[in-house]
């Protein structure tokens, strides 16, 4: 399992799933149209270094293949969770013999979880003024409302139990230092955003591009609210996630990432996001979203921009979207009794499926609002 952005790009190379494209690209419509025209043919990874207005690369259609995809992640998580729920009528109550039996199981759990590293090449450069408009974020569509940062990864933590999430929302970049928070109030940072505008607070949020592969996993995926993201992600590397803790940051940051941008989102303020060409060919309309202002910016000395172009199926989120789909099914018949089996059409968007396991698995909050996006905490 690959711990970096980098790792993965290496495999890549070795396997001869990636080009590099060293022309001057747009990323106003010009690098959107040659992803769409290339994953059409079921084409390679593209590695874009030489930016029009950004002096940082930009790497697309890295999932757009089943191929790649099983590069990305290999076979040890499916077979993970399928042990588990395997083994979850045997283990309770636990009894010596079982516990024995299931050792191997056991001690693939005991790896997950998080770990704090000397060496973090996150922090090799470090910003209190960035301008985020220098940023390689693609224009789409023509009717797009501006660049969009595509593969986002955003973390909050609950401003009552500090319990986090890890969700993938949009983000429209207004300015220099502001972006939107494509968030609704049912998402994870929803739910934590609600808590601090409640108290009027501004809550603090950090954004990460890059890093381990399975990070986008976790981010998509529609796990109950009490499971932690950072701890999933773990489970699918197959390792402890590195992080570290610089002094000027709230939150401890992902070593691996490629970027870590650290700010808040205030309470109240709502600015227009969007238009923005979404799924099977129409527009997500403009209206008002949250707002996140950037006060700190963290990157890797040759950092990769990492994106992806929604449209029309098939785009990269139909395929993780089935190796998701691969992943979570055996849970099904736990959180849903009486299911034996369930399979979802990807060219649906995998809406229904992905509602059910996490509306099932998820203790409602008393501001919870029925799921209607085809993913947990995703917005794109």
């Amino acid at each position: 399992m690959h711990t970096s952005l980098r790792s993965f790009i290496q495999a890549l190379r070795q396997e001869k799933e990636i080009i590099e494209i060293n022309t001057e690209v747009d990323p106003y419509l010009e690098i959107a149209e040659i992803h769409r025209r290339v994953i059409e043919e079921e084409g390679p990874a593209l590695l874009f270094t030489n930016v029009k207005g950004s002096p940082f690369p930009i790497v697309t259609n890295l999932f757009g293949t089943e191929r790649r995809v099983d590069m990305a992640f290999g076979p040890k998580p499916e077979n993970l969770i399928q042990g588990l729920v395997q083994a979850v009528h045997k283990l309770m109550p636990p009894k010596p013999k079982v516990l024995w039996e299931e050792r191997k199981l056991l001690l693939d759990i005991m790896k997950t979880g998080t770990k704090q590293v000397g060496h973090a090449p996150v922090l090799e450069n470090y910003h209190t003024d960035f301008d985020m408009t220098k940023l390689p974020a693609l224009t789409s569509w023509q009717e797009d409302g501006g660049p969009f940062i595509t593969l986002p990864l955003v973390y909050t933590e609950s401003p009552s139990t500090k319990e986090h999430n890890l969700g993938m929302y949009r983000i429209q970049i207004h300015e220099k230092n502001q972006t939107g928070m494509h968030w609704q109030i049912h998402k994870g940072g929803g739910f934590h955003h609600y808590e601090a505008e409640q108290a009027n607070q501004n809550l603090p949020v950090t954004l990460y591009l890059g890093g381990p592969p399975a990070l986008i996993i976790s981010a998509i995926s529609p796990l109950p609210e009490m499971v932690p993201e950072l701890v999933f992600t773990s489970l699918l590397m197959g390792e402890k996630l590195g992080l570290t803790k610089p002094s000027e940051s709230p939150h401890s940051l992902v070593a691996e990432a490629e970027f870590a941008f650290s700010g808040h989102v205030p309470p109240h303020i709502r600015k227009p996001e969007g238009p923005f060409g979404d799924h099977y060919g129409y527009y997500s309309l403009k209206h008002d979203f949250p707002v996140f202002n950037v006060e700190r910016v963290w990157h890797r000395k040759d950092a990769i921009f990492p994106a992806t172009v929604v449209g029309k199926p098939k785009q990269e989120d139909y395929y993780i979207g089935e190796y998701l789909q691969r992943l979570l099914s055996p849970l099904f018949p736990v959180v849903m009794p009486g299911v034996k089996s369930l399979w979802a059409y990807a060219e649906t968007g995998f809406m229904r499926w992905q509602e059910l396991l996490s509306a099932k698995a998820t203790t409602k909050k008393p501001w919870h609002m029925p799921s209607v996006s085809w993913e947990k905490d995703s917005s794109l």
